[in-house]
């Protein structure tokens, strides 16, 4: 799924534009941040539950926990293509921006106004940026391959963060993955190749996050459709060695003392 942020005044009009943009290409899905407050009624006979779903003639309604912006598109990225978030400017997001407005991701396009903006503009930069990818999302791909209806297994590898080796070790607070463009590209696609040229696989999915990770969250995803168990344990686990042993990625770790490329060290 690929995610744009926009900020600024008139954001949300813009985001409207960028929806319909968008759905040309796939299936899009929207993050807004009401900025008034607006009366949500409570589900019926739900009040002494944390969670609950109501539907009715206007759609779902909902009340509990508090979620994240990356609750909301972990929750979008199996069954949308593009995610269009307004009303977060503290999200890591490449971002559209509107006048001089502040924001914590990456600058994809800026205009001084929507009228100036160029959508489709926005819409070429954000083919270039890294897709959204969770572990749930690249698995619904691995479900509609052409091949599924073959396939008696999917296994799936996820590689995270952790704070340490051993109790004696300073914790990590985050990695910061540097990926070399292009050539960490290639590399993948012959992973990919090369797998499921095997009998009895059908589709091999790897992605691999860049830029900072904090401790706890996920780094690498590798995800095998295979037609029996066998084949797919043994496809997951050469995939994911062959990623770190011939992808072209570098880790920069820091902890509580101190801060090294790994590679270096």
């Amino acid at each position: 799924m690929m995610v744009v942020g926009v900020v600024g005044d008139e954001a949300d009009a813009v985001a409207d534009r960028l929806a319909d943009r968008f759905a040309d290409r796939g299936r899009v899905g929207t993050v807004q941040h009401e900025s008034h407050d607006s009366e949500v009624p409570e589900p019926s006979d739900a009040s002494s539950a944390e969670t609950a779903f109501e539907l009715d003639a206007d759609g779902w309604r909902a009340r509990g926990e508090d979620k994240s912006v990356t609750d909301v598109l972990d929750t979008l990225a199996p069954t949308h293509d593009y995610a269009v978030v307004t009303g977060f400017p503290n999200a890591d997001l490449p971002t559209v921006v509107l006048g001089d407005a502040d924001h914590a991701g990456t600058t994809l396009v800026r205009a001084d106004g929507p009228a100036e903006l160029d959508v489709e503009a926005v819409a070429d930069e954000l083919e270039a940026t890294e897709p959204y990818e969770t572990l749930e999302s690249l698995v619904a791909r691995a479900k509609r391959d052409p091949k599924a209806e073959r396939s008696g297994a999917i296994t799936t590898f996820t590689g995270r963060v952790r704070a340490k080796d051993s109790d004696e070790d300073t914790p990590t607070e985050f990695l910061d993955f540097e990926m070399y463009e292009g050539v960490a590209d290639a590399k993948l696609d012959a992973i990919r190749s090369d797998l499921e040229a095997r009998d009895g696989v059908f589709r091999v999915l790897m992605h691999h996050r860049t830029g900072r990770i904090d401790y706890g969250e996920d780094i690498v995803f590798v995800v095998v459709l295979a037609g029996h168990r066998d084949e797919a344990f043994r496809t997951v686990e050469d995939g994911i060695n062959r990623l770190k042993a011939e992808v072209p990625i570098f880790k920069k770790e820091v902890t509580l003392d101190e801060q090294f490329w790994v590679h270096e060290r």
